[in-house]
């Protein structure tokens, strides 16, 4: 396509958009708001998969030892621990370090327990960690069965509620981005048939001319792509504004140690191209939707 006719492809389009005026308004303010509830629940998400991933990297399998087993015993538990496959890697912790650990955590009240240094009741642990978390569960289940063991721990009911949290999160935000976007498109191809339907005549006479069906659409192209990256600048600049400020105010910490937010750079780019990549393919398909539909030339 010559440069000179691209040109005038734009310069139509963009005409288009002042001759629909309140219907370019209201399919502008649909990606608007589309795209800023899509933006939201992206930054959401992105913030819980960080979020959850971060725990996945702190899950771990605490293995009891046995009170009774013998220092070679318990070398014998550790080479078997090294020997699975899945394990990543395998911490010892005396039960005096598990004591002091313990009384640390307490503060002042744990002095309370410093009689318990002559007697240790505590037992031996092993720390694992899986190269995979989501096979903690099956790994732990095996470690049971070994010998010297007297228990394992690993927080299985914590992650699971945890897990089904975020991804119940994941699908709900899932749902209404979709029935929001296919708003979108309903609205951007309603406004390109009004514009169809206005230059009915003109099309028709363009059509007796000569002019070519691609000749005559892409315009309407144009025009759909415009709507939807103009619907995507302000939630894209509120969205980061907003965000830049938010983690401004509050930082990555929340207050809880194993939680943190993503940093401003590169989400708010990620997500700002993304929004914007979003927004031109909803105006780009719903003007094909519409030109599909109604040019009837």
């Amino acid at each position: 396509m010559k440069s000179r006719t691209f040109g005038r492809h734009i310069k139509e389009g963009s005409k288009n958009l002042i001759r629909n005026g309140w219907m370019t308004f209201a399919s502008i303010s649909a990606v608007t708001v589309t795209l800023f509830v899509v933006g939201a629940f992206l930054l959401l998400i992105m913030n819980i998969n960080h979020f959850a991933s971060s725990l996945e990297d702190d899950v771990e399998i605490r293995v009891f030892v046995d009170l009774t087993a013998e220092a070679e015993d318990q070398e014998e538990l550790e080479d078997s621990l090294g020997d699975f496959n899945e394990v990543e890697s395998v911490e010892y912790v005396p039960k005096e370090e598990g004591l002091e650990a313990f009384i640390d955590s307490l503060g002042d009240e744990g002095d309370y327990f410093e009689s318990l240094r002559d007697e240790n009741p505590l037992n031996d642990v092993f720390v694992v960690r899986a190269e995979d978390p989501q096979e903690t569960e099956i790994i732990a289940h095996e470690i049971e069965e070994l010998d010297y063991v007297e228990g394992v721990e690993y927080g299985r009911d914590i992650f699971d509620q945890l897990f089904s949290a975020t991804d119940f999160v994941r699908i709900v935000g899932a749902g209404l981005i979709v029935g929001l976007v296919f708003t979108a498109i309903f609205l951007i191809a309603n406004t390109i048939k009004l514009t169809i339907l206005a230059r009915k005549t003109e099309i028709q006479i363009m059509k007796l001319v000569g002019a070519t069906n691609s000749f005559i659409r892409w315009p309407f192209f144009i025009e759909g792509l415009l709507l939807g990256t103009l619907g995507a600048v302000v939630p894209i600049s509120v969205l980061t504004f907003g965000y830049v400020r938010f983690y401004e105010a509050i930082g990555e910490s929340t207050g809880l140690e194993f939680f943190e937010f993503l940093p401003v750079y590169p989400l708010t780019i990620q997500t700002s191209l993304l929004l914007l990549g979003i927004g031109a393919i909803v105006g780009v398909w719903g003007s094909i939707m519409s030109v599909r539909k109604f040019l009837k030339v």
